[in-house]
């Protein structure tokens, strides 16, 4: 087995005892450590090899003056600023293999801050006093593996020991694991729900068949988020956006939104796209009982215990259609809009539940008078899953990427 350096990084005056424990697991195991600190207040208890003033200092702060202040608030942030900077040099100049870190509120906040500066499939691991809540705004849309402390990370005893021991394995076998392959086939990224998951198995395969790798999100807001990130780096060349639904739960307040700018990063970059309305019929809540009160009275399918989905308005697929419309306006690239006029999910087609025509015609209206005139809108009588609707969009997407062949692979953009 290759020795990996693993980063610890955290709090090392309040939680130094506890980060050194960590630090002479991972080395009973054959790895190395290197430790960082960004702790404010007292002196370290556990020596670092990056020093918190080096930490402050790469985010342009002076970490003393901080200090005298006595803003507390003011020196966090700076670590959670200075941190990110740090931790992803390090692991851009390949001195680090991974990274964990142990922390309450503020440590949690600033090593995730770091943590999210690294790209997905780089080992990190937060152990937090957090971690069996919302764990959103610590994890965005990276890969941060969020580890529950049970106890407070309040020294050592019984229950914490054991934990910190099985979170000092894990990063040791996430950066011990050996990674498959890389391929070098071009990338299309695709959004899916489980009201579209026929339509996108279907195009896959006729993409994948001409030389493509597809990789598939779930539209549920961070997966969104996810795709929307994976579109900025420069990394995709085509882009098969079925299910839309995210903005439905935007609009009307739902569980799944994927935030104001979703669709934005393909318009902006000019990769070549397929759009499509997908579940734009259906806005997302858990059990029954966490429905707004407000919605009383409206259309409701239980699609599983934890799982209320809500049908849109006609009202509602009017503004979808319109905001659409907006987002789609502002490509730079060659982009298709598919409407599969027989339903946008399982259950809105004909019989099915969510089955409303006048919302659904209201949607397309809005959708296809908001588009610049440029913009080609493909209108096919079949539903979102049928076969033919696949086809149509695979086939699409193949022909505005200008290729009969796979193209060259994409590099990744330069390093600034």
């Amino acid at each position: 087995m290759t020795m990996s350096t693993i980063a610890i990084l955290g709090t090392l005056d309040t939680k130094g005892v506890e980060h050194g424990y960590v630090a002479d697991l991972i080395r009973q195991r054959g790895h190395a450590v290197l430790v960082i600190d960004v702790g404010t207040v007292d002196e370290p208890k556990l020596q670092p090899d990056i020093t918190r003033n080096e930490v402050a200092a790469a985010a342009g702060a002076d970490l003393a003056a901080l200090v005298a202040r006595r803003d507390r608030g003011e020196a966090v942030t700076a670590m959670a600023c200075g941190a990110p900077i740090i931790l992803a040099k390090l692991a851009a100049e390949k001195r680090i293999d991974g990274v964990i870190s142990l922390g309450g509120g503020g440590g949690t906040a600033i090593a995730t801050a770091a943590m999210r500066s690294l790209p997905v499939g780089f080992p990190k691991l937060m152990v937090s006093t957090l971690a069996s809540g919302n764990v959103a705004p610590y994890v965005g849309v990276k890969d941060i593996v969020m580890f529950p402390s049970v106890v407070d990370i309040a020294g050592l005893n019984r229950i914490s020991r054991q934990l910190f021991a099985r979170a000092a394995g894990a990063i040791c076998g996430m950066v011990e694991a050996k990674l498959p392959a890389v391929t070098d086939k071009p990338i299309i990224v695709a959004s899916q729900f489980g009201n579209t998951t026929s339509c996108i198995e279907h195009a896959k395969k006729i993409l994948e068949a001409a030389g493509y790798e597809v990789i598939v999100f779930a539209a549920t807001g961070a997966g969104g988020r996810t795709m929307e990130s994976l579109i900025e780096t420069g990394l995709v060349a085509g882009v098969l956006d079925v299910t839309t639904t995210e903005w439905a739960d935007e609009l009307v307040g739902g569980t799944l939104t994927a935030g104001p700018t979703r669709l934005e990063a393909a318009a902006r970059r000019g990769v070549p796209a397929v759009i499509s309305t997908g579940c734009l019929d259906m806005v997302n809540f858990g059990s029954p009982e966490t429905v707004p009160a407000k919605f009383a009275g409206r259309k409701f399918y239980q699609h599983n215990p934890q799982v209320t989905l809500m049908r849109t308005t006609p009202d509602e697929c009017v503004r979808l259609g319109e905001i659409l419309a907006e987002k789609i306006n502002l490509s730079t690239g060659p982009v298709t809009v598919l409407l599969p006029l027989q339903g946008g999910s399982v259950i809105s087609a004909t019989g099915g539940p969510f089955h409303d025509a006048s919302a659904d015609a209201a949607l397309y209206a809005a959708l296809k008078s908001g588009l610049r005139p440029s913009i080609r809108v493909v209108e096919l009588n079949a539903p979102v899953n049928d076969p033919v609707f696949a086809e149509a969009c695979a086939g699409e997407l193949l022909q505005i990427l200008g290729q009969t062949r796979p193209p060259r692979p994409i590099s990744p953009p330069p390093s600034d």
